[in-house]
C-alpha cells in the first residue's frame, strides 16, 4: 500500500486545531492531517497522546466531556463541522466506534446491531445491511441472539464494529481495535477492516497505539505526541524511519528487539522538532 497517493479528494480536513477541557486544559496544539476519499489513515502513537479526543472532536463527542474546539476547523466535503453535534455528524455519514468495546450489555448482538442503524427507517435495506455485517462477521451470526455482556472481548469488539458498518459510515473512525486483544483476532478484525475499506469503499480514520499492525493496512499515517503531529508520511517512509523502529516498533538499528524500559530519554532527532 506504499504506493497510495494521499493528494486525491480530502473528504476530512483538520485544520490547525485546538482542543481545551473546562475551558483551561489544553490537551490538543496545532493538530492538522487529512483523510482522502476511500483512504485507510492511520493516527499512531502511546497512551495519552491526544488520538482519541482527535476523534472526539471530529465525531462532535467533546461536549459530553466538556470540552471545545477553541482554535482551527474542521471541514468535511469543504463544509465546517466543528460547531456541530454529535447528532448532526452522524448523520453526514461520520461515525466513531468508541475505544473500550462499549456494547450495550443487557441487549442481544442483533439489537445492539439495530441500534447503529438509528438513522435508517428503512427496514429492507436495514435487512441487508445486517446480512453484510454477518458476512464480515459470521461469527456474530452465531451469536446474534446471545446477550451481548457475556460474549468475548474479541466477539464484542466485532460487534462494536459492526454497529458503525450498520450506521452506513462514509468515515468510519476506530479507536483501538486491537485493545486487549490476542494476535489472532487482531488479525482477523483488522483483515476484515481492510475487506470494507477496499469492498465498500469507505475512509477509515484509525486510532491505534499498534503501530505494526496499523501500519499493515493503512496508507497514510500520522504520529502524535503530546498533542501535536509530530510526523507523517507514507506507510513506507513510517515503516523505514528509525524512530518509528525504535520507539514504537521496538527495533534498534541493528534489528534487535529493544524494550521501552531500556530507553532511559527519549531524544527525537531534529526532523521532529
Amino acid at each position: 500500500m506504499g504506493d497510495f497517493s494521499p493528494r486525491g479528494f480530502e473528504m476530512l480536513k483538520l485544520n490547525n486545531i485546538e482542543v481545551a477541557y473546562l475551558g483551561v486544559i489544553r490537551v490538543l496544539h496545532g493538530v492538522s492531517l487529512s483523510v482522502p476519499d476511500r483512504a485507510i489513515v492511520a493516527l499512531l502513537g502511546a497512551n495519552g497522546g491526544g488520538k482519541s479526543t482527535t476523534l472526539k472532536a471530529i465525531s462532535g463527542l467533546l461536549r459530553i466531556e466538556e470540552g471545545e474546539v477553541t482554535d482551527g476547523t474542521i471541514e468535511w466535503n469543504d463544509e465546517r463541522i466543528d460547531g456541530k453535534n454529535g447528532e448532526e455528524i452522524g448523520k453526514l455519514g461520520l461515525i466513531q466506534a468508541l475505544e473500550g468495546r462499549r456494547v450495550f450489555e443487557h441487549l442481544t448482538a442483533e439489537e445492539n446491531l439495530l441500534v447503529g442503524a438509528f438513522n435508517n427507517s428503512n427496514r429492507g435495506t436495514i435487512k441487508q445491511d445486517m446480512e453484510m455485517v454477518y458476512n464480515y462477521f459470521p461469527r456474530l451470526k452465531s451469536l446474534r441472539k446471545n446477550t451481548a455482556g457475556y460474549l468475548s472481548g474479541g466477539e464484542q469488539q466485532m460487534l462494536v464494529i459492526g454497529r458503525a458498518m450498520m450506521a452506513r459510515p462514509r468515515l468510519m473512525m476506530l479507536d483501538e481495535p486491537s485493545l486487549g486483544l490476542a494476535p489472532l483476532m487482531v488479525k482477523e478484525i483488522y483483515d476484515i477492516i481492510r475487506r470494507f475499506n477496499e469492498e465498500q469503499k469507505t475512509s477509515v480514520l484509525l486510532v491505534e497505539q499498534n503501530v505494526r499492525i496499523a501500519l499493515s493496512i493503512a496508507h497514510y499515517g500520522y504520529v502524535m505526541e503530546n498533542g501535536r503531529i509530530v510526523l507523517d508520511g507514507t506507510v513506507d517512509f513510517l515503516k523505514n524511519n528509525e524512530d518509528i523502529k525504535e520507539f514504537y516498533m521496538g527495533l534498534s538499528k541493528m534489528g534487535t528487539k529493544r524494550s521501552y524500559r531500556e530507553v532511559k530519554h527519549y531524544k527525537r532527532r531534529k526532523r521532529w522538532l
